[in-house]
């Protein structure tokens, strides 16, 4: 038997993605004995600066946007336990449409072979065992989410047969989940604007947020879901890692839900298995299933 610790490697596109959708996974493997690799493709700079501006804004200066991520992001892994941290150190690409979408040097304009290859190399020293990144639309339609996995995909295409991972992994999200977290967000929502407007606020279908009865479109339908991983004791150290992320306010939804709230609704993290050596049956609670004891 191989003496070697089963190792897992998450491939995100920006630093704050390994805390919002891995963060339960690697703490969990960390404590458990797992060597625990991270992948970030870009540097960030494409985040908000002081007072939530925008790249392109007065007040906006991606080099220091980049550093301040980049130390949230050494932080974020000390609290996640994560054992290696891999910065690919591309520019970050802004959201789908930006400008900044087509900037020289940005994550979305390295072609895939290019960047693949530099990831492939990192596969062959690091040797995971698993590897989880996004599905093929990044989730919600990122630019950089996207290309982090063309390259995932093509550089397990370049590993050779003995160098490839036993299981591989797209995060995903139950779609009952986030039902309840749109609900979440347009009572919040409603709420602040009836406290604006200082009446009560008249409600409908139109008062704030989609309508209920419209399925979400992000995330899969519950059965169509592989894995589901139990994090329930590690929400303490999602919720300090996103807090670590302080500089960008999208993490403040999560955050602001409290300890409590937050490991009631985000207590399990979810994956589709997409390739697996082991043939373990599905649905399954552990992406090392079929590995420990090997």
């Amino acid at each position: 038997m191989s003496e070697r610790p089963l190792t897992l490697m998450a491939v995100h596109a920006h630093p704050d993605d390994e805390a919002s959708g891995t963060g339960g996974l690697l703490a969990r493997s960390a404590a458990e004995g797992v060597r625990t690799v991270l992948v970030t493709c870009t540097d960030g700079r494409c985040g908000d600066g002081p007072g939530g501006t925008k790249p392109g804004q007065p007040g906006h200066d991606p080099q220091a946007v980049a550093a301040l991520r980049g130390a949230e992001l050494a932080k974020s892994c000390e609290l996640l336990g994560v054992s290696q941290l891999e910065l690919l150190g591309y520019a970050d690409s802004g959201m789908m449409g930006w400008p900044t979408n087509d900037a020289p040097g940005s994550f979305w304009t390295v072609p895939v072979p290019v960047a693949a290859e530099r990831l492939a190399a990192v596969m062959r020293r690091e040797r995971p065992d698993v590897v989880v990144t996004y599905d093929e639309n990044g989730f919600y339609g990122h630019p950089d989410h996207i290309q982090a996995h063309r390259i995932t995909v093509a550089a397990l295409d370049r590993l050779s047969a003995d160098e490839q991972p036993a299981k591989v992994y797209w995060t995903t999200m139950p779609r009952t989940t986030i039902a309840e977290l749109i609900s979440r967000m347009s009572d919040e929502a409603a709420a602040s604007a009836e406290q604006v407007a200082g009446e009560p606020d008249a409600g409908g279908p139109d008062a704030g947020g989609p309508d209920a009865g419209e399925p979400p479109s992000l995330g899969l339908p519950d059965e169509d879901i592989t894995t589901w991983v139990d994090i329930s004791g590690y929400t303490d150290q999602k919720f300090d890692a996103l807090s670590a992320h302080e500089s960008q306010p999208d993490n403040a939804f999560f955050t602001a839900l409290g300890r409590q709230e937050f490991a009631r609704l985000l207590g399990v993290e979810t994956f589709v298995r997409v390739r697996d050596t082991t043939g373990t049956p599905t649905p399954e609670d552990d992406v090392f299933s079929g590995l420990r004891g090997r």
